[in-house]
């Protein structure tokens, strides 16, 4: 009992008999008032403690891609076509990369950017294509057929194959195919007749004379050698049937001599490229839609560059004027996107890492069909890192876009001008101590009702003054 006691002594929280205590109407509503000021305060603190709370600086780009930048996109040319479609990369620092073919794919797409059968596969690269040795020769004179808007339908359906040269008087390249065409013609007349074979033809049609045919079959390219079989029967891997086919070979006489031969044939055939190597025949369904859409990657270093999107060639020629770059870009990202995973881990930082594309889903479009216009972006990128409070790195690209369309000195193309910034924002998440929450939401208990009780005591013999005095009361 004494221990018991001695115990009691020490109570911080002595208790006064109820019989002694007075409930008072006052008293209750500073009661209910204290109750839903802690369950206010204390819920505006768990919401302070479950946010995330971050530190923003900004220091020279030190992360571990520093030296190379990752470049994503997805874009459609409704008036390129994918024959000559090229995606080019340079840099300040003297990169020079043509014709990237590895890391992008190409769609043949329609008016509506709907793409059109499987994916472009590119041809074999010939370093120079062969022609014939520039020397005057009349013994052969003219031998292929020339076609108008007006004969080339009804002289396509009397012979089983039609080969067309699409050419135009001022392309170099026309130039020099010209005698071997005529010579290879009259070649062919010889050996298959056509009035009484009738199997094979070589046409020409000359593309400044006869403008709505040459776009009508998607020539943009001079010369352009297309191949026609009646009834279309021509079939790519999946099936379908193709109009016609796009010749890419040596332009010497004796090549197309043996090409045509090879066409009657109907048998696949190789020849040999620069090195000796044997290939197939560089020949493949001409574009059968006007558009292309480009989509992929490339991995650049992280200095100002150019992405350069045009219609590129070694052995045609292109008119400027009737090059249109208009496009509508799908998609233009920079740095590798954050996979779901990571997303689903790092849910708390979502606001900080989202996307940042400023160019996806706008266009870009030469309303007026202007001649030589050549649409340019610039773009400023920065890099922004995240640091979780559980030391978990997010990167992130953010990049200011200013496009504009401006006279093009030479063929049109579409430019985007990348410039990263040497700088980087570094967004790092501060952990919170759950003692101070613990403490804070003890102070707020406490605070509360420490104040309401002062209130309710100032309150209570204040009445009680009021009262004796009405009373006649001394205090």
């Amino acid at each position: 009992m004494v221990l018991t006691s001695k115990i009691k002594s020490v109570d911080f929280f002595r208790k006064i008999p109820r019989d002694l205590t007075e409930a008072s109407l006052s008293g209750a509503g500073l009661s209910i008032v204290a109750a839903v000021s802690m369950i206010f305060l204390f819920g505006m603190e768990l919401h302070n403690y479950l946010a995330i709370s971050t530190t923003t600086s900004v220091i020279v780009d030190q992360s571990s891609d520093s030296e190379f930048l990752y470049i994503g996109f997805n874009m459609s040319f409704p008036a390129l076509s994918c024959e000559f479609a090229s995606l080019d990369v340079n840099d300040v620092l003297g990169t020079n990369r043509l014709n990237i073919t590895k890391t992008i794919r190409k769609y043949a797409i329609d008016k509506h950017l709907q793409a059109k059968g499987s994916e472009i596969d590119p041809l074999p690269v010939f370093t120079t294509i062969k022609h014939d040795e520039q020397k005057i020769d009349e013994a052969y004179g003219e031998g292929s057929v020339t076609l108008t808007v007006h004969n080339f339908e009804r002289i396509s359906r009397q012979h089983s194959i039609l080969v067309v040269n699409f050419f135009a008087p001022w392309c170099h390249w026309s130039n020099l195919l010209k005698q071997s065409w005529e010579k290879a013609a009259r070649t062919i007349r010889e050996r298959h007749n056509p009035v009484t074979d009738g199997r094979i033809l070589l046409g020409k049609v000359d593309c400044t004379k006869e403008p709505d045919l040459c776009t009508r079959h998607h020539v943009q390219g001079y010369p352009s050698i297309r191949i026609f079989r009646r009834g279309s029967d021509i079939k790519d891997a999946h099936g379908r049937a193709h109009d016609h086919e796009s010749y890419y070979g040596n332009r010497d006489t004796y090549s197309l001599v043996e090409a045509m031969e090879h066409l009657l044939d109907s048998a696949k055939y190789s020849v040999e490229d620069n090195y000796g190597k044997a290939i197939i025949y560089a020949k493949r369904p001409a574009p059968r839609e006007a558009g292309c859409r480009i989509e992929g990657f490339v991995r650049v270093k992280k200095v100002p560059g150019d992405i350069i999107v045009s219609a590129r060639s070694e052995s045609h020629s292109f008119d400027a004027s009737r090059i249109n770059m208009s496009h509508v870009i799908n998609s233009f990202n920079f740095g590798k996107k954050v996979t779901p995973r990571m997303m689903s881990d790092l849910k708390r930082l979502r606001p900080y890492i989202e996307s940042h594309d400023k160019l996806a889903s706008k266009a870009y479009i030469n309303f007026e069909n202007r001649a030589n216009v050549t649409i340019e972006h610039y773009l400023q990128v920065v890099k922004t890192e995240v640091m979780s409070s559980s030391h978990q790195l997010i990167e992130d690209y953010e990049y200011t876009a200013h496009s504009s369309l401006v006279n093009a000195v030479t063929i049109p193309v579409a430019k985007f001008h990348y410039e990263p910034s040497p700088m980087q924002i570094l967004v790092t998440e501060d952990p919170k101590s759950f003692t101070h929450f613990v403490t804070n939401v003890c102070a707020i208990i406490g605070g509360i009702f420490t104040v309401v009780k002062i209130l309710d005591s100032l309150l209570y013999n204040t009445v009680r003054a009021v009262r004796k005095i009405e009373l006649g009361k001394d205090f």
